[in-house]
């Protein structure tokens, strides 16, 4: 999308959140589009062109869900691009017609409500993961998850308090007709509800003042909190929102490193950290954490290893991971795998009395404490370990001490757990 909209010369700037606003509702009410349209079209739409069906889902998607759109408008510009891509004359006139006779009946609660079509149907999610969510939540709270991942996130930045205090960055943003208010559980974190602009348009951008980032994804850096001086190392960095914020928490006397394997990823790495001034102050790596531990003799006190995951915590930023799972339980048992390697080299960069900390943006157990239990079993000498973070996070800990955040209207899904490298007496074995 943003390759493409930089090749789009737009008369209105706004017409690129419409832009955004299309593809991501797309995405997020897909099965139920499908299910509507399904009830209009005379042809199976499992054999229809992708192009078609696309068209016919950006069309009822308007007419479904955005009420500011005319709703003459939303059914002649979707023909009007079907024509403009050369289509036949007759699928042209079918494509009229579908989103005529759609737009004719209006939203019919006898034709599409909850009597009619399972749940999963109507709230748009794969009935693997809505029976998981039953499984593990209950009736309730699978359907307050639905519907939050197909709602629009909020913007959540994580400041960098030594450039700008929480409460000045309000009043900045404020002046601007900008509203924010604070994060409900690290200081750091600002909420700018509803914001759909440019995130280089905010105050503050190019002097380093904040990276964005999910208030969940906050609280995992803080669980190696206290911070003491020593060595800190972010074992899969990505594009460095946990790094940047690492780099604002531990002592200056500390050494900080980052590794990131993926060479794209490594970039926006570099380029976030050069927009944040931390450019020469941390230590970074474009390697696999198998190759760190085989080319370096450096040993961490401190370990954070944010873990390739299925990404199903993060759904309403993502919208597209709910359809690319083919089979639930066997993708999330080869995402444990990829895992379980991770933690196991990431142990061996720690010294002893170490603090480990595992974390994805998943809610699966078979990504989360199932990861964790059989790395315990197969590395007696670490053990779990409550962490120490801020009082308004305590309820979100479990008996565990583990980290549970199911996704909510201001975070999304993560799990995080602290592990601790048992000091052991000389001569003694694991």
């Amino acid at each position: 999308m943003d390759r493409m909209l930089s090749r789009i010369d737009l008369i209105d700037p706004r017409d690129s959140h419409l832009i955004m606003a299309l593809v991501y509702g797309v995405l997020r009410h897909q099965r139920y589009l499908d299910a509507v349209l399904s009830y209009y079209s005379r042809h199976p739409l499992s054999k229809m062109k992708e192009f078609t069906l696309q068209a016919l889902r950006v069309g009822a998607f308007q007419l479904l869900f955005m009420d500011r759109i005319p709703i003459s408008a939303a059914v002649n510009e979707t023909v009007k691009a079907v024509r403009n891509a050369y289509q036949p004359k007759w699928l042209v006139s079918y494509v009229n017609g579908v989103l005529r006779a759609l737009s004719k009946d209006g939203y019919r609660p006898d034709l599409w409500g909850e009597d009619n079509w399972s749940l999963p149907v109507k709230l748009s999610h794969p009935d693997w993961f809505y029976e998981r969510c039953l499984k593990h939540y209950g009736s309730k709270k699978t359907r307050e998850i639905c519907e939050y991942n197909n709602r629009q996130p909020c913007l959540t930045l994580c400041l960098n308090l030594s450039a700008v205090s929480r409460e000045r960055f309000i009043d900045i943003l404020a002046s601007r007709d900008i509203r924010a208010i604070p994060g409900r559980y690290v200081q750091e974190a600002v909420i700018i509800p509803g914001y759909s602009g440019r995130i280089s348009g905010l105050p503050g951008y190019n002097l380093g003042w904040f990276m964005v980032q999910d208030e969940g994804a906050q609280m995992i850096t803080r669980m190696l909190a206290p911070f003491q001086p020593g060595s800190y190392l972010d074992a899969c960095a990505g594009v460095g929102g946990k790094t940047v914020q690492l780099n604002f928490l531990v002592p200056r006397a500390s050494r900080l490193s980052a590794s990131e394997p993926n060479q794209k990823r490594f970039n926006l790495l570099k380029e976030n950290l050069q927009r944040m001034g931390l450019a020469s102050v941390i230590n970074l790596y474009n390697i696999s954490l198998q190759d760190l531990r085989r080319q370096t003799e450096a040993r961490y006190n401190s370990i954070l290893i944010d873990a390739p995951c299925s990404g199903l915590g993060v759904i309403r930023r993502h919208p597209d991971i709910r359809w690319n799972f083919i089979n639930g339980a066997i993708d999330l048992r080869n995402y444990q795998e990829i895992q379980s390697g991770l933690i196991e080299e990431a142990a061996g960069l720690l010294v002893d009395g170490g603090i480990l900390v595992y974390a994805t943006c998943s809610t699966e157990p078979e990504e989360n404490e199932e990861v964790v239990a059989r790395f315990l079993d197969h590395n007696p000498q670490f053990k779990p370990e409550c962490p120490e973070l801020p009082e308004s996070c305590g309820r979100l800990l479990d008996e565990q001490g583990f980290l549970r955040l199911i996704p909510g209207k201001y975070h999304d899904g993560f799990f995080a757990a602290r592990l601790v490298k048992t000091r052991w007496e000389s001569g003694s074995k694991p």
